[in-house]
């Protein structure tokens, strides 16, 4: 199994993202589990998930409360980094809203550690921020979190490069991962990229296959990825996550599903080696 670095943990060079399980257009919890179970058998070890990914107001933490019961029922569930975040919230009406107050972020912590069944979380993430509270305030709350013990490693989501660098002090040089989205359809990640890798912390791309409604469509909108996938007699989507993982050793994507045949997929681009020509024609699109 090809593996990357979060922090001092060691896991699998693609992870899963469990927001397609638990918001719009969710399968039912059959399929959910055994889309988990999946990702497990085939040695998936980082699962990111979020307590905002649901759909009702009343179902807050759906998602993780999901991925508990998958990884209990599962004899490699202890092997696996569960990343969750905190700082977003979903009223129910379909909405996304923030709540960076470091009050709501301690409150939202405890609860994550109620769902997940854990006594510390394995990584937690500062989930967006939030314009109407001071930045180092929201930090502050999740270095405290550290410091308490509640959480193993810190990270932060959706941040520029300013933002990377004051949480990074904040925390007092630990940081361990950065969460951005980052697909061939969103570039403007690249810097934020470029400084994870130069300090040595992770970069968890979001959607990296372009969002749960537009990830077939990755073949059909950028010809390349199409014409190299071909070639290697792949999926385009594969070919999307090799290029990534070709950018910097810091690269973890996180690729969304919600069916086992996905993230299989998804997995295999660890065992896909593109050449350096097929690399700068895709850093080109």
């Amino acid at each position: 199994m090809h593996t990357r670095r979060i922090g001092d943990v060691e896991v699998s060079a693609i992870g899963l993202g469990g927001m397609p399980m638990s918001i719009e257009g969710r399968p039912d919890e059959a399929r959910s589990l055994a889309t988990l179970h999946a990702a497990l058998d085939a040695g998936v070890t980082l699962i990111d998930t979020a307590d905002a990914y649901h759909l009702r107001a009343d179902e807050v933490g759906h998602n993780e409360t999901l991925i508990a019961k998958a990884l209990a029922s599962h004899d490699r569930g202890g092997d696996v980094l569960v990343a969750t975040k905190g700082g977003h919230l979903r009223p129910g009406d379909g909405s996304w809203t923030l709540d960076g107050r470091p009050e709501h972020l301690k409150a939202a912590c405890e609860a994550s550690l109620r769902r997940l069944g854990v006594e510390a979380i394995g990584l937690y993430q500062f989930h967006r921020p939030d314009p109407r509270v001071p930045y180092a305030d929201s930090v502050g709350a999740v270095r405290d979190l550290l410091d308490e013990g509640k959480i193993r490693m810190a990270g932060i989501s959706n941040a520029n490069p300013e933002q990377i660098r004051q949480a990074n002090d904040i925390l007092g040089g630990r940081l361990v991962s950065v969460q951005n989205q980052f697909s061939p359809a969103f570039r403007s990640s690249e810097p934020e990229l470029e400084l994870c890798d130069e300090l040595g912390i992770a970069f968890l791309p979001w959607s990296p296959l372009g969002g749960i409604s537009r990830a077939g469509e990755l073949g059909s909108a950028y010809a390349p990825f199409a014409r190299i996938a071909e070639a290697h007699g792949v999926s385009p989507q594969r070919v999307c996550l090799a290029w990534m993982l070709a950018k910097s050793p810091v690269v973890v994507p996180i690729p969304g599903a919600s069916r086992p045949e996905t993230i299989l997929d998804s997995f295999a681009a660890a065992d896909l080696t593109l050449s350096a020509t097929e690399i700068a024609t895709l850093d080109q699109v």
